[in-house]
């Protein structure tokens, strides 16, 4: 199952998600809305027009920011990456 973490260059809310999918040993793409501003109708589209970042999903899951990622638990972010 594929990650994507959407982020931009200044956010530390996305540097703190980016590192709890790591320490759990979940690769995933991060798309930077700074350096790729041409992904801001797909971020739109695949966060339900989500304004805030990070935003992550998960396969086809929309999991939030994130406090709703470490919220979830590396248990059982890493079973949905499994999925």
């Amino acid at each position: 199952m594929f990650v994507i973490v959407y982020s931009t260059a200044t956010c530390p809310h996305c540097v703190r998600a980016k590192s709890f999918l790591r320490s759990a040993g979940v690769e995933f793409e991060e798309v930077n809305l700074t350096t790729n501003p041409e992904r801001q109708a797909e971020f739109a589209e695949r966060t339900n027009g989500a304004r805030a970042v990070p935003q992550i999903i998960i396969g086809n899951k929309l999991v939030g920011g994130a406090d709703e990622l470490i919220r979830l638990g590396r248990q059982a972010v890493q079973a949905m990456v499994v999925e």
